[in-house]
């Protein structure tokens, strides 16, 4: 087991406390990421499970230790001259390139599938309105995954802003200093 393959609720913490630890899961900084997580958990590395179970433990002291491990991350990231906003950006990259190599043609049917089909039952409920026997829950999950998938394939071939993590990190500035 490794970072890549923590469990929802593991990568949702790793995600909102440490963002680039969980960004650099699977990569070439991977096995640093990890590293510096176990060390702040003190467990024996990020294959033993007891470096998940302590991640969604929800102890205090030990998201403040992970806070610390990727604020060590980034500096330690800073000192070999990697920009950060690089992490973010290899995968899409990666999976581009792939794209561009193999000359397959599944990625590109399943954009234009998910395009259409979220096309397709937003235009259905606006024209027909929704379904009276189904379920509110059930109709506002699909239509939320439809949106999902609809705003992954735009990014993946449009690219995402740039803008927005400048954002995020201004706010992350702003809220430290307060």
């Amino acid at each position: 087991m490794t970072l890549k393959d923590f469990g929802d609720k593991a990568k949702a913490v790793l995600a909102s406390v440490a963002p680039e630890l969980g960004l650099a899961a699977g990569g070439p900084f991977g096995a640093l990421a990890g590293t510096l997580l176990s060390k702040a958990l003190g467990t024996k590395g990020p294959d033993d499970p007891a470096t998940e179970a302590a991640l969604i433990s929800g102890d205090p002291d030990k998201l403040l230790a992970v806070k610390k491990a990727n604020n060590d991350f980034l500096l330690r990231l800073e000192e070999l001259g990697v920009d950060k906003s690089k992490l973010a950006y290899d995968d899409t990259a990666n999976a581009r390139a792939r794209e561009i190599s193999v000359k397959d043609w599944t990625p590109r049917i399943l954009a234009y599938g998910v395009v259409a089909v979220t096309a397709f039952v937003e235009g259905w409920a606006a024209l027909h309105g929704l379904p009276q026997k189904a379920d509110p829950m059930i109709i506002g999950r699909v239509l939320g995954t439809l949106d999902s998938a609809t705003m992954l394939v735009l990014g993946y071939y449009f690219g995402t802003s740039a803008g927005s993590a400048k954002k995020d990190d201004a706010l992350t500035a702003i809220a430290r200093s307060s």
